[in-house]
């Protein structure tokens, strides 16, 4: 129990020397993990039973070979493409701006350390080195908060395409 009271009380400093910076990056990063963990979600549990219902509606149909069952078909396929990408452009967007607000933290820690050099010069080390490390907390919590989404945004990207792919297939055969 003390190591976890001391584990938070190490994220709330961090957080406090991160600045309103590091929260804007904390709140990014919550959106789009919610995003992805409710992407696998989808994925892997509600859209197999899509597959399905598309599968038994194709079945249903007496005439598969026409151009109007092929659009049918084409029409069922895209519904679901549609569905299976819904944030991963967000996601991705979300990705890209991670690091951003990363350097929006790095230039406020400059002009923070710059500040200290306009008032007091280079006599005050502790004063430049609060701004130094806003520009470094900041820097790092954006670029791993990015590099952790990337990776799963990826393997996410390809499990979609494999599941447009295996519903073509299995609407498919006859």
């Amino acid at each position: 129990m003390e190591a976890l009271t001391n584990n938070l009380f190490n994220i709330q400093l961090l957080l406090e020397s991160g600045g309103l910076v590091l929260w804007a990056i904390l709140i990014a990063s919550i959106v789009m993990w919610t995003m992805i963990i409710e992407r696998y979600f989808f994925v892997y549990f509600i859209h197999p039973t899509h597959i399905k219902r598309a599968l038994a509606t194709w079945q249903e149909r007496a005439d598969r070979q026409s151009w109007y069952a092929q659009k049918i078909r084409q029409g069922m396929i895209a519904e679901s493409s549609a569905s299976l990408k819904q944030y991963l452009m967000s996601i991705r967007t979300l990705i890209a701006a991670l690091p951003m607000l990363g350097l929006l933290g790095t230039v406020d820690g400059m002009i923070q350390t710059f500040d200290v050099l306009t008032v007091f010069g280079t006599g005050n080390a502790r004063g430049m080195a609060g701004g130094i490390s806003v520009a470094l907390i900041t820097t790092m919590g954006g670029l791993l908060a990015a590099l952790s989404g990337m990776y799963f945004s990826t393997q996410l990207e390809q499990r979609v395409l494999r599941a447009e792919d295996t519903l073509a297939d299995v609407l498919r055969r006859d």
